[in-house]
């Protein structure tokens, strides 16, 4: 009798529709939507770029990570988990770092860092509006594409946020020197530069993960003052550590006669977030204010004890940026003239 009944009762469920259904499709479809997807974008020169993305393919806007020096896309991690809800994002370790290709030391600069990023939204963001985000060095290679491409920031970019970035002049204003000897801290810097290339292995020794001076160098030049969790030191940490000193020598002459400051008009009719932390010792106050004085209308946001690795130092704050930025894009998206 009770196998009997059994069997009927299993008769009765089939025959019932699944419970919850559309709650069930809509969490698989979440659960798709967050699933990193990779790809390769190749370079004008044949460097691999590593690709990652998630949120759904045909979201309305797609908001493009670029990352800085001796970081990899694994620096947005909290961005990544954050605003995930956001729509679609997409990130790209920038050549030589991370897992993209190696590149040769001639084209470790910010102009061929600017046209990599146009093939990534060429191959990868064919259409639509897109916000670009660049902390540090990525900063520099979102202005070197306005430089190029202002075109761009016209009919498909609605929004940039530009975090502890620099428009140029940064020995001086990193190093609080005149402007008088700016170039002589760069005949100092361009024969350290080469010997980054070609004499590596003490500077690999020293800097060895885990060890003293590698970590206290890492907890000086990438946060603020204030108590850090371990983790967080750890990631930017195993960053840096990846990172091959002829990289390091290989960007260091870019970064030190970067100048776009010309190319900032650009930005001028989109929202702008600048976004920096007082005690960033490597991308100092002072460069986000004198881009706040090209871009009057942009937003200047100082995180207070914060320093150059400010996304994960503080990714709440920034986030919430973040966030607001998005929403006047999405915003802006809606004017007449503007292309979507």
């Amino acid at each position: 009798m009770q196998v009997r009944r059994f069997a009927l009762a299993v008769v009765e469920l089939r025959g019932r529709p699944a419970p919850r259904t559309r709650t069930r499709r809509r969490s698989r479809q979440a659960q798709r939507s967050a699933v990193c997807r990779e790809s390769v974008v190749t370079a004008a020169d044949g460097v691999r770029l590593h690709v990652e993305e998630t949120g759904p393919p045909d979201a309305e806007l797609t908001v493009v990570f670029v990352h800085g020096f001796c970081m990899t896309s694994d620096a947005w991690v909290f961005q990544r988990r954050g605003l995930a809800d956001l729509g679609r994002l997409v990130c790209y370790d920038q050549r030589a770092h991370g897992r993209s290709g190696p590149s040769e030391a001639g084209q470790c600069t910010i102009t061929q860092l600017a046209d990599d990023l146009y093939r990534v939204l060429n191959d990868r963001v064919a259409t639509g509006p897109v916000v670009l985000v660049g902390h540090s060095m990525g900063g520099m290679t979102i202005l070197g594409l306005a430089d190029a491409h202002p075109d761009l920031f016209r009919d498909r970019i609605v929004a940039v946020a530009l975090l502890s970035t620099s428009a140029g002049e940064l020995p001086r204003l990193a190093f609080g020197l005149p402007a008088a000897m700016t170039t002589a801290v760069r005949h100092v810097l361009s024969p350290m530069a080469v010997g980054l290339r070609h004499t590596p292995s003490v500077l690999e020794r020293l800097r060895g993960k885990g060890g003293t001076v590698s970590r206290a160098l890492t907890r000086r030049f990438g946060f603020g003052p204030d108590a850090v969790p371990e983790s967080t030191v750890d990631r930017l940490e195993k960053m840096i550590a990846a990172t091959p000193v002829p990289v390091l020598g290989a960007f260091l002459s870019t970064l030190l006669d970067h100048d776009r400051l010309e190319a900032v008009g650009a930005l001028r009719a989109l929202p702008t977030l600048l976004l920096v932390g007082d005690a960033d010792v490597m991308t100092p106050i002072e460069h986000s204010k004198v881009l706040a004085d090209a871009l009057p209308d942009a937003e200047l946001a100082i995180e207070k004890g914060a320093g150059h690795a400010v996304i994960l130092e503080r990714p709440d704050a920034v986030n919430a940026h973040l966030r607001a930025l998005v929403h006047r894009a999405q915003h802006a998206t809606r004017r007449p003239n503007r292309a979507s």
